[in-house]
């Protein structure tokens, strides 16, 4: 098995012609027919009793070449790339096989798409603006008026009209034309005031009524509205309100930070701590946003033809991932598409942009490393599989079999040349 010609023909594409001796041919051709004897029989012959050669008289000397060809292929051709230092990015495509034979082995010729040609631009001196990164006193008040509301409560209001805010207990039934449509009434129905859970309008013809009120709502049901029966009508809801509570805040006092923060005894310290914790939030914000600017840039300015099987690949995997969460959840891609309304084309069509990004990034930091010098040492590798083992809880030969090494490598190296357009860049 050999490499007999390997040529360029196109950007990206070789095309390669591969040779298979007689002599592993005929090999091949006798493991193909070991493998078949015992499902083939000829008149005069016990089933699977039949010599090699009485068969090949049989149905010809070529019955069993198709087979003994599936067996050399991919040993040959793997042998032939590795020989001609290509690295491939998708299987080889249009396969012509002019020469089959016992007398003179297989020639075989095919194309090959193989990674792009990276020309790099400038990656290093470059400018991107870094956030702000200290928490500001309006940070902090924001995150306590949420807390308040995560730890607030409903509470009945007496004699008191209905507002934004409120939660309004209600009963509603909906007329078109005078007629009840189906699905259009509630019984005592909990509705947020302003929360836009019901069609527009509704909500605010509720403000400014009292319990056990009852009035009528005029509204238009939007025309993109999914009932078509319903899409662009005016209709009218009978309602009646039966309670309505308000939304009770706690007190922003030592005791509600206590409440909160079993680590904190003061109100004064909760807002040191929340300060803290905003600011680290932010950095680590500012950090990511940072760098992806950097990559942006680096991006931009690289040269680069990618096949568009690349792309596809990418794609692909992308989809994957999103199926495993899903599964993780208990849905099922096709379950989960169902429900959207899509097929599988028209899903994959919001991936494709983010794959082909991502494709440009791993080139670029690819041509990075490799400019650079930049490796990943046994030790890097070591200590990447036992942070992956705390952060799994798994012991770190767990990690070592779900993780090749040369992914391992390929992330740390990543990393690494992420660390020098950073580390070798300027905030602005």
């Amino acid at each position: 098995m050999a490499l007999k010609s390997c040529n360029k023909i196109d950007t990206n594409t070789y095309e390669i012609e591969v040779t298979v001796s007689p002599e592993d041919f005929v090999d091949a051709v006798k493991k193909a027919f070991m493998k078949q004897r015992k499902s083939i029989q000829i008149p005069g012959f016990r089933k699977g009793k039949a010599t090699q050669g009485m068969i090949e008289k049989v149905y010809g000397e070529g019955v069993f070449f198709e087979d003994a060809l599936e067996i050399v292929y991919p040993e040959a051709v793997q042998g032939a790339i590795d020989e001609a230092e290509l690295r491939v990015v998708d299987q080889p495509y249009d396969l012509d096989v002019p020469v089959m034979s016992k007398d003179e082995g297989v020639e075989m010729k095919m194309k090959l798409t193989v990674y792009p040609e990276v020309k790099l631009g400038k990656y290093t001196g470059l400018k991107a603006k870094y956030g702000e990164t200290e928490a500001t006193d309006e940070d902090v008040e924001n995150e306590l008026k949420n807390m308040q509301e995560r730890n607030s409560r409903l509470v009945t209001v007496e004699d008191k009209a209905a507002e934004l805010g409120n939660t309004a207990e209600i009963d509603f039934e909906g007329f078109l034309d005078g007629e009840a449509f189906e699905g259009g009434k509630g019984e005592n129905f909990p509705l947020e005031l302003g929360s836009g859970q019901f069609i527009p309008g509704f909500e605010d013809q509720v403000v400014g009524h009292k319990v056990g009120e009852e009035f009528d709502v005029n509204v238009t049901f939007p025309e993109e509205y999914g009932e078509e029966s319903l899409a662009g009508k005016d209709v009218v809801f009978k309602v009646k309100i039966n309670e309505i509570k308000a939304k009770e805040l706690p007190e922003l006092d030592d005791e509600f930070a206590k409440d909160v923060d079993d680590e904190v005894d003061t109100l004064d310290e909760l807002k040191e701590k929340l300060k803290k914790d905003i600011s680290e939030r932010k950095e680590a914000n500012a950090k990511t946003e940072f760098e992806n600017a950097l990559i942006d840039k680096v991006v931009d300015k690289m040269e680069a033809e990618i096949p568009e099987c690349m792309n596809e690949q990418k794609t692909d995997e992308l989809v994957q991932d999103y199926s495993y969460r899903l599964q993780m959840q208990g849905l099922d891609l096709n379950t989960y598409l169902q429900y959207l309304g899509q097929t599988i084309e028209q899903f994959k069509e919001q991936f494709k942009e983010g794959a082909a990004k991502q494709v440009k990034v791993a080139l670029a930091l690819e041509a990075i490393a490799k400019a650079e010098n930049i490796e990943a040492t046994d030790e890097e590798i070591e200590a990447e599989i036992n942070k992956l083992a705390e952060q799994y809880k798994m012991e770190a030969d767990q990690i070592k079999a779900a993780v090749s090494e040369a992914q391992l490598k390929q992330d740390i190296v990543t990393k690494k040349a992420i660390d020098f357009v950073v580390d070798n860049a300027k905030k602005g």
